[in-house]
Order: C-alpha cells, then structure tokens, then sequence
C-alpha cells in the first residue's frame, strides 16, 4: 500500500530567515512560520486562539530565494513534508525535532520592502520548475462609456453586463 507524507501550511514568519552554506555550496534556509486556529470556547462562549510554530527547511536554490525576499512577518505557503533528525545537544543529550522539509513555496501578499510597487500576488517558487512561478499582472478592467439607451422596450433600463 501506498504511504503519503504531504504537508501545507500558510502562516506568518516570526523572525527573518536563517540562511547558511553548506561545505558543497548549497544554501539552506530555515524559518518558523506561525499559524493561528480560532475557536470559540463551548463553556464561557468567547473566542480563542491557538498558535502553533513550525520550522521549515529550504535547501538549494529555493533556499536563496526564502534568504533574499521573506522577511519577519511575511505571509508564505509552503508545501513539503515531515522529517525528524536525532541530534545531540550541547549536553550530549540526544534528542529529536521534527520539521518540515519545504519542496514549493509560495510568497503572500504584497511586497512590502522588496522595492517595488504593491501588487496583490507575491510570487512564487517550485523546485521542479525551470523558473519561479510568475502571475501575469491583471490589467484593470475598463468599461466602454455607456451610450444613451433608447426608452423603446422595458429591457433598455437593464445592466448589460452578463457575466458570461
């Protein structure tokens, strides 16, 4: 039987990433990405939230991309997949993490302090790809001036706007 180990999460950035080479060369990025459940409380009746934190890794390219443009506070979503390391901390206690290994993301949002106008996109990045997932720039819509409607039948005075 097939097994499957998928992980999405869209949340936001507690602290800017953390981006190092390793001795091949490749760029690794680690960040934390908050997500916030809001429930409401069954015995008092108030709303409540729950913020888990989740560290992701970002390996190679992807890794320069999470380094260069999020920052503190942005908006991401990330698909990937669960991994859990034993390691050995300074005590020489061995412990385990589990993280989140990022294989696409996504940035959300604007781009605030990338340097450019504000769009409503962000853009995005899937290591299978040959280049970054780009959204073409909607151009805004712009109706033909109305020209004056004859008063012959009742359906004149209707919206001509179909939406198909």
């Amino acid at each position: 039987m097939a097994s499957v180990n998928k992980v999405i999460i869209v949340g936001n950035l507690g602290r800017d990433p953390e981006t190092r080479y390793l001795p091949s060369g490749d760029a690794v990025s680690n960040i934390n990405v908050a997500t916030t459940d809001r429930y409401k409380d069954k015995a008092t009746g108030e709303m409540k939230e729950a913020t888990e934190w989740h560290r992701i890794s970002f390996f190679g390219k992807l890794a320069e991309i999470a380094g260069q443009y999020l920052k503190k506070g942005s908006q991401v979503y990330v698909e990937g997949s669960l991994r859990t390391r034993k390691y050995t901390d300074k005590d020489g206690i061995e412990k385990f993490a589990t993280e989140i290994r990022g294989e696409t993301m996504q940035m959300l949002g604007g781009r605030q302090g990338m340097g450019g106008p504000s769009d409503d996109g962000g853009g995005g990045y899937a290591p299978r790809q040959s280049a970054p997932a780009a959204r073409p720039a909607a151009a805004p819509a712009q109706r033909p001036a109305a020209a004056p409607k004859p008063a012959a039948s009742s359906f004149d005075d209707m919206d001509d706007d179909i939406p198909f």
